[in-house]
């Protein structure tokens, strides 16, 4: 099995690495597929077929709707069928199922057991862009199947991006790269930098918040704050290493994959917040969503309700539950607000951004608090619980939340400050990559071996160790 976060992908790469600088360039992309193939095999072998169906006729249909060619309309309708299909059929059945029940008092099937094939979120939306991009001149269709396939299925992104276009990855693919060693210590120390996030913050703050959202009302108020809190820095720090390990995996074979998140806690908007989280997705969504809607071309009305399908769209994309749907409708309505607020420009300048940075953290504490939630019930009785249940116990009584000693919060809140730290100097345009590669060799040997030793003190390393973004 060669998910990210196992030996297995190590073992994996490690592979792959010298077979790629053998390779021709023009063949590369034939190693990559084969790559993909067997990563996907490992871990979804049903999912393959739901995947390769889905290309099929993506690829077909794509061959057919380029602009001026006869029947080109129909041929892009059944490709975005293909596309969306699968993903509306599997994933959202049963929410439709659930809500049709309760409001009609019917008893439909809630879809127990439907497949839920490995990536099928993200794979999804790549082909739509793919199909787009050909019916809008901007691309040409792909003669090869082989190669949608290969775009289709790329192992780095295929369970949690970030999202690639055909146009900038497959060329990648083709390029002659050589082997450099200075790249493979960059990539190296950015996987490393991902795992640190995973191991000493994610799955250390996992462990407070499963807790603080088993059972609210066994907590107190100063618990279930620092819960929502731990689960925001749990979801960067989790999300973002998954990210830095695949960037940093590519970057050995010299592909630059696109970026999917810049400080994102350093936002001083909400709509500055979505330039810096989740990036990719962002863009896909104002590329293929917004700005299809009129984006802001059809005046101040028409801009805030775009913002707000938009937002409301990417919601329903992260899952098959109404707190997706209300965060992301709160997301895309707070945005709406900005546009009208006289200061909104002001407030991204300093002093007064570091109010706008303490505002826009707290809005993303409390809409992903929502986010985390099994229900919409859950979420309300988590709030309430927060504004009835008294006490200051968060760290007196720290075993009440999963820990087993206040080591364990001290080394929680030293990773997030290493992370923290590490997103201020990157803001302020201080990159340690370049800085340690700049430095003597005795130097950067010291840094290593630091490195090392924090890792394997402050890591948490016996829970499952499966992503977030995964189960989206």
């Amino acid at each position: 099995m060669f998910s990210v976060n196992s030996l297995g992908f190590l073992c994996f790469l490690a592979v792959l690495t010298p077979l790629w600088f053998v390779t021709r360039p023009g063949r590369r992309w034939q190693l990559m597929l084969a790559a993909n193939l067997v990563f996907y095999l490992s871990i979804d072998v049903p999912g393959l077929f739901v995947m390769l169906a889905s290309a099929l006729v993506v690829w077909l249909s794509a061959r057919h709707a380029a602009p001026g060619a006869a029947s080109a309309g129909r041929w892009f309708s059944l490709g975005l069928f293909a596309a969306l299909a699968p993903l509306l059929a599997l994933k959202y059945y049963g929410m439709a199922a659930e809500t049709a029940n309760s409001l009609f008092g019917l008893s439909l099937w809630d879809g127990a057991g439907l497949l839920q094939p490995l990536g099928l979120a993200y794979f999804s939306l790549q082909r739509v862009s793919y199909l787009v991009d050909v019916r809008r001149g901007t691309l040409s269709a792909e003669p090869c199947f082989a190669r949608v396939l290969c775009y289709a299925s790329f192992f780095f992104s295929i369970t949690q991006g970030p999202f690639n276009r055909y146009g900038t990855l497959m060329p990648q693919l083709d390029a002659p790269t050589r082997f450099d060693s200075r790249r493979l210590w960059r990539g190296a120390m950015r996987c490393a930098w991902g795992y640190f996030k995973k191991y000493a913050v994610a799955e250390r703050a996992a462990v407070v918040v499963s807790a603080a959202f088993a059972a609210p009302q066994d907590l107190d108020r100063s618990q279930l704050i620092f819960g929502a809190v731990m689960y925001s820095f749990q979801l960067y720090a989790d999300f973002s290493g998954y990210t830095d390990i695949v960037l940093g995996a590519g970057e050995i074979l010299g592909l630059a994959l696109p970026e999917n998140f810049r400080q994102p806690f350093l936002a001083a908007t909400v709509r500055e917040l979505w330039s810096r989280w989740h990036i990719s997705l962002s863009q896909w969504f104002r590329d293929y969503v917004y700005i299809p809607l009129g984006g802001n071309r059809r005046g101040a009305a028409r801009r805030d309700g775009n913002l707000v399908v938009t937002f409301l769209a990417s919601g329903l994309w992260h899952g098959a539950n109404w707190t997706f749907v209300v965060w992301g409708g709160l997301h895309g309505l707070i945005q709406a607000v900005e546009n009208h607020l006289p200061w909104r420009k002001r407030i991204t300048k300093f002093p007064l951004r570091l109010a706008g940075i303490a505002g826009t953290f707290l809005i993303f504490v409390f809409t992903f608090t929502i986010f985390r939630a099994d229900s919409l019930p859950d979420a309300l009785e988590y709030f309430r619980c927060i504004a009835l249940n008294g006490g200051t116990h968060v760290f007196s009584e720290y075993w009440e939340l999963g820990l087993t000693s206040r080591l364990d919060i001290v080394l929680l809140l030293g990773g997030i400050a290493a992370l923290v730290a590490v997103d201020i100097l990157h803001e302020c345009g201080v990159h340690l990559r370049d800085a340690i590669a700049a430095s003597p060799l005795p130097v950067r040997w010291l840094v290593y071996e630091c490195a090392i030793f924090a890792f394997l003190l402050m890591g948490k390393f016996l829970s499952d160790g499966g992503f977030l973004y995964a189960r989206f």
